[in-house]
């Protein structure tokens, strides 16, 4: 059996460590909180984007565009969404999981990693990083979101990239967080529901429906990876707070037992002690 000093000490760690994991909760609440505001005011633009796309999709068929056809290049872009800190359960290791059993081909991939964890995951699952923009997560703004787009949709438009895709975690609640892998590029009208457009209505496009979704795809892409982006940011605390909860819970689990190991083996010093002054007084007498 461990000593009274020995149980004591641990004790103390184990309290030290759940405070901070009662701090890490807090502040991962608030910031959630923060998440979940911006992710909430976004998705009336992206309605509105989506919507105009449907309508352009399902009011003219055989829309020749370059965003819309395959360019034949085997190579594929796929932008993975993590955190830079760990400490949030499966949250980073769900992505690259995702990644990984996804059938995409190392030598054929072009990871364009925002997040530490993610990088460290997906190396060591022999992919290459072509563009590491961690600092992103940090603070995402719709500007870091209009850079990325013009990048890809340059190399699309070249031919350096067939498809791309982007890997993020949806967030649905505290409790749940899903990984979603997205296909952005080339769009077809199976990606889109076209159905729930009235096709009865009329209407015109000026200049053109090309020129039009010249205009409309990039902020469409734009916005799903800054959309991303905000709820990657939200399940990212979500699944901290919710971490820490947990770790919480087990730390208070752990101080109740060493409490009680602790009362135990003091109960069987002072037994021990007076067993000792008993049987000295015996001696004596």
């Amino acid at each position: 059996m461990a000593s009274m000093r020995d149980i004591k000490r641990r004790k103390e760690s184990v309290q030290s460590t759940q405070q901070i994991t009662k701090a890490m909760k807090l502040v991962a609440t608030v910031k959630l909180q923060k998440a979940r505001s911006k992710a909430e005011s976004n998705k009336p633009y992206f309605n509105m984007l989506y919507d105009t796309i449907c309508s352009i999709l399902a009011k003219t068929k055989n829309v020749e565009h370059r965003y819309l056809r395959d360019n034949d290049c085997e190579k594929k872009a796929v932008i993975v969404i993590t955190s830079n800190r760990g400490l949030a359960g499966g949250y980073n290791n769900n992505i690259v999981k995702l990644v990984a059993n996804s059938g995409f081909e190392p030598d054929k991939t072009n990871i364009y990693a925002i997040g530490k964890k993610g990088i460290e995951g997906l190396v060591r699952k022999g992919y290459s990083i072509t563009d590491d923009r961690s600092e992103v997560v940090n603070e995402p703004i719709f500007a870091d979101a209009i850079s990325l787009t013009k990048e890809l949709l340059t190399q699309f438009s070249k031919g350096e990239i067939g498809e791309i895709y982007i890997a993020y975690t949806n967030f649905k609640n505290t409790v749940t967080q899903e990984p979603k892998l997205v296909k952005l590029l080339p769009l077809s009208e199976e990606d889109f529901d076209t159905e729930a457009v009235d096709n009865k209505t009329f209407m015109n496009f000026e200049p053109s429906e090309e020129e039009v979704l010249d205009k409309v795809i990039p902020k469409y892409m734009s916005n799903i990876i800054f959309g991303a982006l905000l709820e990657a940011v939200a399940s990212e605390n979500g699944a901290r707070m919710q971490a820490m909860d947990s770790a919480t819970s087990n730390a208070e689990d752990m101080i109740d037992s060493l409490s009680l190991k602790y009362n135990r083996a003091r109960q069987s010093a002072i037994t021990q002690e007076l067993t000792e002054i008993i049987a000295g007084a015996d001696a004596i007498s």
